[in-house]
């Protein structure tokens, strides 16, 4: 038989691996008496563990919630876990970058020192997309109380501050919304909800968000467009309200390898043609913006279709050409110069996600 305090941690191994456990269980598991079992639960609860005993044929025992954080029991895989993702919360917006070191700090001095060794190998630097400006971070306050009524299925009263609104107008009255989804995209945090006085679905974000008390009634959760909150947001943020897809959609023919093409494009449809030729499907948000990012790629385009494709081609070229004739000839007083709106579509398709092709690939191919 194990030491007391052997199985003592042993014992509470096993509660923090499952919900219930039968007392009989325990007992052969841990090879002791249902009596030791019962003397172990005991001094478990004087160490502020709150043990709760389960009745019934066969009555075990549960490690419940207390009102205090008890000291917990982590294996090697769950302690590497756990310090693996205290390193990457520096990514994930919700404001929780100090917290997360001083628990890693915690975390780590106690240890031991095999698996600190591994800890302290392990540096994780987060390199964010280049931005204008920082993308503002969410309160972890705010994202417990959304996640709340998110999980508890109330109505939600918030104030949404718009970047647009100048001080000379009204404030805007409280949003009523149903809150169904809490999710993250591109750095930021965002509450998909359906909006009461809209009648429509919409996203907000959190960052944005001023929660307003108390939450209202209790709702009936309703069925998301498509079903799936990942292709819902993608599509709100590509244009399109159901599918996810993008709202334009192009098919050309490039003069490069379909290796060096599908390299460079997240969501298209690659398709080889010959050593040096493809088939690429493509979307964006626009026509202009998808002509832009296809021709990023270093090589002869053919337009299989649409004819709007075709349109937006002409549209960029006569752009470019004007520009390159034009030089850099002051724009008129509320007007944009065609070379200003041409960059304005490339910095538009960029955001869309698209990686331009390296001019590397095809110099390796003349």
């Amino acid at each position: 038989m194990q030491k007391t305090s052997a199985r003592l941690l042993s014992l509470l191994s096993l509660l923090q691996a499952r919900r219930d456990w039968p007392g009989a269980l325990l007992a052969e598991r841990l090879d002791i008496s249902p009596r030791t079992v019962r003397r172990d639960v005991d001094r478990l609860r004087e160490l502020g563990y709150p043990i709760v005993a389960t009745k019934g044929p066969d009555g075990g025992y549960r490690l419940d919630a207390g009102p205090e954080l008890p000291p917990l029991l982590f294996d090697d895989e769950q302690a590497v876990a756990l310090a693996v993702a205290l390193q990457s919360a520096i990514t994930t917006g919700a404001g929780i970058e100090e917290a997360a070191a001083r628990a890693l700090t915690t975390v780590r001095q106690v240890m031991p020192a095999r698996l600190r060794h591994r800890i302290d190998s392990l540096r994780i630097t987060a390199v964010e997309r280049p931005a204008t400006r920082p993308a503002p971070q969410a309160d972890s306050d705010v994202l417990m109380t959304l996640s709340a009524a998110v999980h508890a299925r109330e109505v939600l009263r918030f104030d949404y501050a718009s970047p647009l609104r100048g001080d000379d107008r009204a404030e805007p009255p409280a949003r009523r919304v149903q809150p169904h989804h809490l999710v993250t995209w591109g750095g930021r945090w965002y509450l998909v909800a359906w909006d009461l006085d809209r009648e429509d679905w919409r996203t907000f974000r959190v960052d944005r968000i001023i929660p307003r008390t108390p939450a209202g009634p209790r709702f009936t959760p309703r069925e998301l467009p498509g079903g799936d909150v990942a292709a819902f947001v993608a599509g709100r943020f590509r244009g399109s309200d159901v599918s996810g897809d993008w709202p334009c959609r192009g098919e050309v023919i490039l003069d490069l390898p379909a290796a060096d093409v599908s390299r460079y494009t997240r969501d298209g449809v690659v398709e080889e043609l010959g050593p040096d030729r493809c088939r690429l499907v493509l979307g964006s948000w626009s026509w202009p913006g998808l002509a832009a990012t296809i021709g990023r790629f270093d090589a002869d385009i053919e337009v299989v279709g649409p004819a709007e494709l075709k349109d937006a081609f002409a549209c960029l070229a006569r752009r470019y050409a004007n520009a390159a004739a034009t030089g850099a000839r002051p724009p008129s007083p509320g007007r944009t110069t065609p070379a200003a709106k041409a960059g304005g579509t490339a910095r538009a398709a960029s955001r869309a996600g698209h990686q331009p092709h390296r001019p590397q690939a095809t110099a390796a191919r003349s």
